[in-house]
């Protein structure tokens, strides 16, 4: 049902959310800018998390305030994105994000085109971005609001109301604001009730607001997965219709997304609502089709046990890498390419190198996983071979391979399912200890699938030779 939007105060002594639990930074944030003169809002899932007893991973603050203003304020202050601006606030141990709130009128007036001011403290721009005053000054020659031609939100700039960025946003459960002048909760679209009720609902038609942005449906699964709430029927309804414009999305967002769905301590549960909901399917389409098929008479279930085994790892606060988590998910899938490469007479390595090479190709339409992932997968395969041999030659070798931990923590898990009398995992495991300086250098898995290169050796100043004395 489309609620036509009426603003709703929640005073401070009829909800649960105080400043003690809130980041200080963003405190900090929120009455710098009340102290400036701009209105500014605590929104999100950090007050929606608030409000249901839970830790917010992130507080992010809305404001009236433009980019450019933001920039002027905080001398920490850098301006990222295209497709939405935003301002990043850095601070010793955390990112503040900051937006200005966003205009649902498509005829809104253009963000001024300002002039820039010359930051007081210069933040280095990351790898294959653009030094932020070129990028700024790109970004104000486009439109600021673009669409494609099926309604799809390429660009979206127009700077409005706190009552129309609250209707902009996706779900009602997301769109509520906390107050750091009098403490109270603004609810513009019946948030508050369906945060009670444990509801996921689109802030508008969904059909509209899934053509808009894609990624909202996984959003809609990840958010009902997390929370234990259920998607209301016409949201649900939206995405069984929608679910093939999934992958509208960049590959390499819907990579990000997928992760964040997957690995967030529910991974069984969303994997099973993103079959039911049948946005799998298109985003994995040879995995799927696998799926859907038995081996020797038996169903797939090794994907759910590897998620339920994931669930279990970060619930006791442990990491797990992008790398073991590919290999787990997709592992007897790559294992049954790997076996018919075997068959058809390449050696066991070769074989593996393929069936990634097979692997990467069917993903890249659709979920793009990192190149330096897909190495570090096939190096967890590859190990699980050389496992075997124990210790065979070069074992202080294996335990020097960066994956070696992840290839362990993979041969446990497939010992796990089927026991074994004797645990090659406990093996290796004994031997590491025997020989500890053959270790990896590093803990895999920290990262989160990130390869840190080797350190860098600090160059040794050469000094200038003296010109020859040129004789008289």
């Amino acid at each position: 049902m489309n609620r036509t939007p009426q603003k709703n105060v929640i005073p401070r002594a009829e909800h649960c959310i105080s400043r003690s639990l809130l980041s200080p930074n963003g405190v900090r944030v929120l009455y710098k800018l009340k102290e400036q003169g701009f209105t500014a809002y605590l929104v999100g899932g950090g007050v929606r998390d608030l409000l249901l007893g839970r830790e917010p991973k992130d507080f992010d603050v809305v404001t009236d305030a433009t980019p450019n203003e933001l920039k002027r304020i905080f001398r920490n202050c850098r301006l990222i994105g295209r497709r939405f601006r935003l301002a990043h606030l850095h601070f010793h141990d955390e990112i503040v994000e900051v937006a200005t709130f966003r205009s649902t009128a498509e005829n809104a007036p253009e963000p001024e085109d300002e002039p820039l001011p010359e930051p007081p403290v210069e933040v280095e721009p990351e790898e294959g971005q653009e030094p932020p005053r070129r990028r700024e000054r790109r970004h104000h020659h486009g439109p600021s609001l673009l669409k494609s031609e099926d309604g799809m939100v390429l660009r979206d700039n127009l700077f409005g109301t706190p009552e129309e960025d609250a209707v902009r946003r996706d779900f009602t459960v997301n769109a509520l604001f906390y107050n750091i002048a009098d403490f109270s909760i603004i609810d513009y679209v019946g948030g508050m009730e369906d945060l009670k009720a444990g509801v996921i609902r689109t802030i508008g038609e969904p059909q509209v607001r899934f053509t808009e942005d894609p990624v909202r449906m996984i959003r809609a699964v990840r958010f009902a997965s997390m929370l234990g709430f259920n998607i209301e029927n016409e949201t649900l309804n939206a995405i069984h219709e929608l679910c093939d414009s999934i992958v509208k999305a960049s590959p390499p967002r819907l990579y990000e997304e997928v992760l964040k769905l997957l690995m967030m301590g529910a991974g069984e549960r969303t994997y099973q609502m993103l079959r039911q909901t049948g946005l799998f399917a298109p985003l994995f389409p040879h995995f799927d089709a696998w799926l859907s098929r038995e081996s020797e008479g038996f169903p797939h279930v090794r994907v759910s046990r590897a998620l339920d085994w994931v669930d279990e790892r970060l619930g006791q606060g442990e990491a797990v890498s992008q790398p073991l988590f590919i290999a787990l998910v997709f592992g007897e899938y790559l294992e049954e390419k790997i076996a018919q490469y075997r068959g058809h007479g390449l050696p066991s390595q070769q074989a593996t190198d393929a069936a990634i090479a097979d692997f990467a190709g069917e993903l890249s339409p659709t979920v793009l996983v990192p190149n330096r992932v897909l190495i570090a997968v096939r190096e967890i395969l590859s190990c699980q071979h050389r496992f075997q041999k124990t210790p065979g030659r070069n074992a202080r070798g294996v335990l020097a391979r960066k994956s070696f931990p992840d290839a362990l923590a993979y041969l446990r898990f497939l010992e796990q399912l089927t026991p074994v009398k004797r645990s090659l995992a406990d093996w290796w495991e004994r031997y590491l200890h025997q020989n500890p300086l053959a270790g990896p250098p590093q803990e895999s898995g920290a990262e989160q699938g990130e390869e840190s290169g080797p350190a860098k050796k600090k160059r040794r100043r050469r000094r200038r030779r003296k010109p020859a004395a040129t004789p008289a």
